[in-house]
């Protein structure tokens, strides 16, 4: 998740007024901010028909609450629901978490995140630990993994994940915990609906996504990692290269209508070491974590397992004084083309 705040917007009409849209053809860049605004309303509308669903197929609530075993296909149905809302997020969050910071804390914020702050002893309303994490914690609590189990207990003000155990903790999870993600969706997608966005936060939005493919790396050591329980981080740092790519493909035009054919390569180059990486690991989850890594000086020996190969290649990819990263290629583009940087 990205913390940043956007200095300025416009609106699709004002964009359009200037340029004279459907009188004369769009500028390179104006095109490449319109087609990057259509990809994330496709996500953003795929997002809401996620959550929706995942809210409508909640198990009807009776006096045991959930039982494992006859509202198992509701549960199943709902972990789908969940998987599908979670790509569209990941596929968007570079642009929304400078758009709309508060909302993407509340959408998207890790379990310890929120405990930080606000305890949370009651794990099914709309208050305290919200949002997509919230809602998987409870969906996979029985199943959680061991690490992610121990990491968690140490926190002050810890409650142990559960199913809900009674007819009010499983309506207010229909109707409160995931009615408070609808409505966070919809917000999103209602206040995006009429705005263009700023070169900043669709470009450098991304970038700084590929900066987080590290950081989800470097948590699943200590049982931080964002999807933690349906162990399903890297299926999000999948979808963050492919929203990547697709940004960066918008851009491409204006790039090369600047000058911009060497960094077009190296940017290229980049997704698809990344890509082919990611592709070449079975599942959804991060390969294991070796017992003895050491993030400050991990050892050759646990850099020639798969997660190690995975960490020096996103350490490589994602350094911006690095000739030829992935991230330094996409600044360079930026610079080139005039996009500021986000305000900090």
């Amino acid at each position: 998740m990205m913390r940043n705040s956007l200095t300025q917007t416009i609106t699709l009409w004002m964009l359009c007024a200037a340029s004279g849209c459907g009188q004369t053809p769009l500028s390179p860049e104006q095109q490449a901010l319109l087609d990057v605004k259509a990809y994330i309303q496709s996500n953003l509308d795929e997002l809401d028909r996620a959550v929706t669903a995942l809210q409508n197929d909640a198990p009807v609530a009776d006096a045991d609450g959930w039982n494992a075993k006859s509202d198992s296909a509701a549960i199943a149905k709902m972990k789908g629901d969940w998987k599908r809302a979670r790509i569209a997020y990941e596929h968007v969050e570079g642009a929304l978490a400078v758009l709309f910071p508060d909302l993407d804390a509340s959408t998207d914020e890790r379990y310890d995140g929120f405990i930080s702050t606000t305890p949370d002893d009651y794990l099914f309303d709309d208050k305290g630990v919200t949002g997509v994490h919230a809602i998987e914690r409870i969906l996979w609590s029985d199943q959680i993994p061991a690490q992610v189990q121990n990491f968690e207990m140490g926190l002050p003000g810890y409650k142990a994940a559960a199913f809900p155990t009674s007819e009010k903790e499983a309506s207010d999870f229909k109707n409160k915990l995931c009615a408070r993600l609808v409505s966070d969706v919809q917000t999103m997608r209602s206040q995006f609906s009429p705005l263009a966005l700023d070169p900043a936060a669709a470009f450098r939005g991304v970038v700084g996504s590929m900066n987080e493919q590290i950081e989800k790396a470097n948590k699943a050591a200590t049982g931080e990692e964002e999807s933690r329980y349906a162990q399903y981080t890297l299926a999000d740092m999948r979808a963050n290269i492919e929203a990547g790519e697709q940004t960066y493909s918008a851009f491409r035009a204006w790039l090369l209508s600047v000058g911009g054919a060497a960094l077009d390569v190296q940017i290229s180059a980049g997704f698809q070491r990344l890509k082919s990486k990611y592709a070449s690991y079975p599942g959804d989850a991060l390969p294991a974590v070796p017992a003895t890594w050491s993030p400050s000086n991990p050892s050759a020996a646990d850099l020639a397992t798969p997660f190690g190969q995975l960490y020096q290649l996103l350490m490589q990819e994602v350094e911006p004084m690095r000739a030829g990263s992935l991230v330094s290629a996409m600044n360079q583009s930026a610079d080139l083309l005039g996009i500021p940087q986000l305000p900090q």
